[in-house]
């Protein structure tokens, strides 16, 4: 039973709801997914991170404190505007609120 699924596909992290399931369950799955994906070295970190597809915000707050430590830039797509919106930067080439393709 997976009440959350996270992947990596083509450099993007794939992320959406799995089974039905309460906020609390769903962080702590969506946490150790995260970590098994380190682990693997499926998740690696680097210079910039692109998230996709939906979330809520308790899970939105558990990926983001864990990707920001690995990455330097997380970019989380904005359907409307067909763009990911740089929303985490450590990183100098991205700016807060820059959106990228």
């Amino acid at each position: 039973m997976t009440t959350y699924n996270i992947q990596m596909i083509d450099g993007v992290l794939q992320i959406g709801f799995g089974d039905p399931a309460q906020n609390d369950q769903i962080v702590r799955d969506a946490a150790a997914r995260l970590e098994e994906m380190s682990k693997t070295g499926e998740l690696k970190g680097g210079e910039l991170l692109r998230v996709n597809d939906p979330c809520s915000l308790p899970v939105a707050m558990t990926l983001a404190h864990k990707v920001s430590h690995l990455f330097g830039a997380v970019g989380v797509f904005d359907p409307k505007m067909g763009k990911y919106v740089i929303s985490i930067t450590h990183n100098p080439n991205y700016k807060l609120g820059d959106c990228i393709d």
